[in-house]
């Protein structure tokens, strides 16, 4: 439930697929209108990654107690403790309503704290702010997480480094534009047409880390496994005998 079979050169090498290998932004494409409209400044593009970080780990995380304990398989079986027989009640067909409700409270709580600490950022992000709650890419970590079954801590290790792909795509092509902005560049590319060049050229980079395979677990062998092998193996009994 915790941990599972991962170790933790499995959660170093999940961290690195869902931050590069299976970037939400330049790989799955997830959460692009965000990225193209708030990556005009570097510092915009900063404060929007780290709400989104905020969002996503925590809606992650959460998402994961909702699944496990109230819309998955047998989810609701805890409730014998109490006395129900709830395990064959089925509350999937709840659970993207769960979930986007989840993802909509935390942005209203991060947006509210925003406009008290940082009213700059909060004037810059604008209408973005509150579509953070609608970012598909924050919807679309979790289910991803859901669907592949993830023990508690390989799904906190892979929210949280959904979001830091996510932070660090949209800076890059921040500081990418910040320089373009006096570059010379062909004038019927300018504006959207050399982002969508420099982002593809982003992602052919990221994919170069495809290789890693660290994520995937190895399962334990147990101990009785071990011992019925050892046993099956035939034993050498002929012993040379000593001639008189």
């Amino acid at each position: 439930m915790w941990m599972g079979d991962y170790s933790i050169l499995n959660l170093v090498g999940l961290m690195i697929q869902a931050i590069f290998i299976e970037n939400f932004l330049l790989v799955n494409f997830l959460g692009m209108c965000t990225y193209l409209a708030c990556s005009n400044k570097l510092k915009t593009a900063n404060g929007l990654g780290v709400a989104v970080v905020f969002v996503l780990t925590v809606s992650g995380i959460l998402n994961w107690f909702v699944h496990r304990f109230v819309t998955g398989p047998g989810a609701l079986s805890w409730l014998e403790f109490f006395g129900l027989n709830a395990a064959n009640i089925n509350l999937g067909f709840l659970e993207f309503l769960l979930f986007i409700s989840v993802i909509a409270g935390f942005t209203q709580i991060l947006e509210i704290l925003i406009e008290k600490f940082s009213p700059a950022l909060y004037m810059s992000l604008g209408l973005y702010l509150p579509l953070i709650a609608v970012n598909c890419a924050i919807l679309g970590a979790c289910l991803f997480a859901v669907t592949r079954d993830y023990p508690f801590f390989p799904n906190f290790i892979y929210v949280l480094g959904s979001a830091l792909g996510w932070w660090l795509a949209i800076a890059l092509i921040a500081a990418i534009r910040e320089r373009l902005v006096t570059a010379d560049v062909v004038p019927g590319l300018k504006g959207m047409g050399i982002t969508f060049i420099m982002s593809g050229l982003m992602s052919m980079a990221f994919m170069g880390f495809t290789g890693i395979k660290l994520a995937n677990p190895t399962p334990a062998v147990s101990e009785e496994l071990v011992s019925n092998e050892s046993e099956s193996q035939p034993v050498s009994e002929g012993k040379s005998e000593l001639t008189p």
